[in-house]
């Protein structure tokens, strides 16, 4: 039986959903391989069936295994491997990898542009941006929170453009910008803000990836400034300098 701490002010099934995290994230449970059966894990552990199921649901909501009535709990499919190239196209990279991408808008504003992103976008302070937060989603899962800019006034009505397209691609040719291409890509690493963990579906524990980048149209005006968020534990970033 693997020793828990049961005098800690940890909870039981929070303990043991931390050491299954673990244990996955070691490769000792495959992407797509069965969990024990819950018995199995009462054993190991010296717990309760309901605090397994407690352990389990946690790693359900974290993403990273799923329940699949009458066969058991099975690893998610693996970690996302996002591709930064001049060309990133985020439905591309999910559908490339057998991902179904997927998204919710959480905000769209006019706001003025803060210093930091006029800088970026080269335009004045303070001039009109179109401000689009949003979770994106891998089969599901959100993989991804972010905030995008745009230039209001190159843009109008962009919230309707965006309703009558499938992709921010394919809204973007519809103002003439048939083809875009990525200048810059910052990325750093950081904890998360209580907030960001709850949307992201993940403990404030664990750290997330960051990223700025600017695309710009083939004249190499910038059209995009956004700053986003990513799981660290559910994403590893590949990057084509091409």
């Amino acid at each position: 039986m693997e020793t828990i701490d049961r005098k800690g002010g940890s909870a039981l099934w929070h303990q043991i959903g931390e050491i299954l995290a673990a244990d996955i994230a070691a490769g000792t449970f495959a992407p797509g391989t069965k969990l024990p059966a819950e018995p199995e894990l009462m054993q190991r552990f010296g717990v309760s069936r309901f605090t397994v199921r407690q352990a389990l649901g946690h790693l359900e909501q974290r993403g990273l295994v799923r329940a699949e009535q009458g066969r058991g709990t099975f690893v998610h499919g693996g970690v996302l491997d996002y591709t930064l190239s001049k060309r990133t196209r985020f439905h591309k990279n999910l559908i490339e990898q057998g991902f179904e991408p997927g998204g919710e808008l959480l905000v769209h504003e006019i706001v003025p542009a803060t210093e930091r992103v006029a800088a970026h976008l080269k335009i004045a302070i303070g001039a009109p941006v179109i401000h689009r937060r949003g979770v994106m989603t891998a089969d599901g899962i959100p993989v991804e929170l972010g905030d995008s800019y745009y230039p209001a006034e190159r843009f109008p009505d962009f919230d309707h453009a965006r309703l009558q397209h499938p992709t921010i691609s394919a809204a973007l040719a519809s103002y003439g910008v048939t083809d875009y291409e990525r200048l810059s890509t910052e990325i750093e690493a950081r904890m998360p803000t209580a907030d960001e963990a709850r949307i992201l579906r993940q403990p404030k524990s664990v750290p997330l990836l960051v990223t700025r980048k600017v695309d710009a149209d083939t004249d190499g005006v910038p059209i995009t400034y956004s700053e986003s968020v990513w799981p660290a534990e559910r994403t590893t970033f590949n990057l084509d300098l091409r």
